[in-house]
């Protein structure tokens, strides 16, 4: 299977997001094979501990966060996003929640170790190579209490071929637009199931568990 590339002009990581805010909820609960189960899928794998904390990495909108505070509305959450358009999007859905925003890069928030009882991610990781991950995930691993765990919905490559193609049309399309790589621009390159796991127990996660997937999109479970 080959990927054609496609022939198009990258934007900035937040400036996409910004530019679709206005039908994302939409495109991401109808366009995406299996969504209208897995964000329930996603927010029923979280603790239901009253007042535990959770930390949402790309968290958008809060699509997973419709579902889980409804499961429990005492929990306090940490959202990461580039966008602050969806962040205060997320901020307008839920004015009588615990959630703390913040606006800008996961990789370069510092986060307190051992403060969050579970982490999550949903659609959003699908962007980055193994070598951005590991600090990102070595970091996250930290600031899971002891019995934490990370819970990752995302869409991964079918093949070891189709995630080599992903970088390189990224590759491609990035030298022929003069774009460096110190900022973060939107084209996914999804790894393989099995490379995302690599990362994660070389990161310190102790045991991983593929719980359910729907196509390419499958969720993961990354315990401490």
């Amino acid at each position: 299977m080959n990927i054609m590339v496609k022939k198009m002009m990258l934007e900035k990581m937040n400036v996409f997001f910004e530019n679709r805010l206005s039908d994302y909820d939409e495109h991401m609960l109808t366009d995406i094979y299996g969504a209208e189960e897995f964000y329930k899928f996603t927010a029923a794998e979280l603790p239901i501990t009253e007042h535990c904390k959770i930390l949402d990495l790309g968290c958008g909108t809060g699509l997973e966060l419709e579902q889980y505070f409804a499961l429990n509305p005492t929990a306090s959450v940490t959202g990461i996003d580039l966008s602050r358009g969806m962040l205060s999007a997320l901020k307008n859905k839920f004015p009588d929640k615990q959630l703390d925003l913040i606006c800008g890069s996961y990789f370069e928030i510092p986060l307190n170790n051992e403060f969050f009882n579970a982490a999550v991610s949903v659609e959003s990781l699908h962007h980055f190579t193994p070598e951005q991950k590991l600090p990102l995930y070595k970091k996250l691993q930290k600031s899971l209490k002891a019995d934490g765990y990370f819970i990752l919905t995302d869409y991964f490559a079918e093949s070891d071929e189709i995630e080599k193609e992903y970088f390189e049309n990224l590759r491609q399309l990035k030298s022929e637009q003069g774009i460096t790589d110190d900022v973060f621009y939107h084209y996914d390159t999804p790894l393989t199931v099995e490379h995302e796991i690599r990362v994660l127990k070389a990161a310190g996660f102790t045991r991983m568990e593929i719980l359910r997937n729907w196509g390419a999109t499958y969720t993961l479970k990354a315990i401490k």
